[in-house]
């Protein structure tokens, strides 16, 4: 891809997601997401109405007329965008790949919380961390993220969820949000996790294909593991396959919801045909 061709993508996913995040979802995130505590702010005049345990007894006294502490919320928080770049993601039967949904969610969340003042990292992952940005604040930062987000290409296509998390572990010392974005086919990351959510505020985000939930009956089909490479064929006219291939399927999107559950972390599941704005704004409202 060419840099004219990056740039005008990423002013594309800009200018949609900057406007859901300054209408949407920036109020949604301040009052979901709440701050350290209270720090204080400063020393006024009393007015009528104030909570007299305020008092700075100590101003009162030297000025003569009462005064009191302002507090206000220390709000500064740091978000972590965690997000699969595995071969899986590349997969899209409708509208759009799952990475470009991805992508947007990702850019949505960024800017939300720029809004807030508040810092944002990225860690991209296959099986292992593939690049890691150190969250900072501002504009300019998250076009970078979402510039990588577009053209970086991952040396691997597997997909270790528990390699990036205990990375994530190891990188941020602090409390900080967390979004996992993924399709989790993957599984024993539930200890991981539970270590991790323990510490951070995390939530899962799944993003899935409505293709991937069921083999439909095409008869002798080749098909290739996005994640490995390898080509296999197919009999999706045999019932048991069929039956078979759900069963995989469902055993870990079960895996993934357990572990998320379990961990005390959140849940989002978005199809890649359908409005994410619904699902986060949902999930938002419910938290806040």
């Amino acid at each position: 891809m060419d840099t004219k061709e990056l740039l005008k993508k990423v002013r594309k996913i800009e200018i949609k997601t900057r406007r859901l995040s300054d209408h949407i979802f920036g109020g949604e995130y301040h009052s979901t997401f709440k701050g350290r505590g209270m720090t204080f702010s400063e020393v006024r005049q009393y007015q009528y109405g104030d909570d007299v345990r305020n008092i700075d007894w100590n101003v009162t006294a030297r000025t003569n007329e009462p005064h009191i502490k302002v507090f206000e919320e220390e709000r500064e928080l740091t978000m972590v965008l965690m997000v699969d770049i595995s071969g899986s993601e590349f997969f899209g039967t409708v509208k759009q790949f799952k990475n470009e949904v991805v992508t947007e969610i990702a850019a949505t969340l960024a800017f939300s919380a720029t809004q807030n003042n508040d810092k944002i990292g990225l860690i991209l992952f296959s099986d292992d961390v593939e690049l890691y940005i150190p969250p900072k604040k501002g504009k300019s930062h998250v076009l970078r993220i979402i510039r990588e987000l577009i053209e970086f290409h991952p040396k691997s296509k597997k997909t270790n969820i528990a390699e990036a998390l205990k990375f994530l572990s190891s990188v941020m010392k602090k409390k900080a949000i967390v979004f996992v974005l993924s399709d989790f086919i993957a599984d024993d990351y539930h200890h991981t996790l539970k270590i991790a959510a323990k510490k951070h505020d995390v939530t899962g985000i799944r993003i899935y294909d409505k293709h991937e939930e069921s083999i439909p009956n095409l008869g002798m089909v080749q098909m290739q593991d996005e994640e490995t490479g390898e080509l296999l064929l197919v009999n999706t006219s045999s019932k048991k396959v069929r039956l078979n291939y759900g069963k995989y399927y469902r055993d870990k999107v079960d895996y993934y919801k357990d572990s998320f559950n379990k961990s005390g972390a959140g849940v989002i599941d978005c199809r890649a045909d359908e409005s994410y704005v619904k699902k986060l704004l949902g999930y938002f409202k419910r938290r806040g």
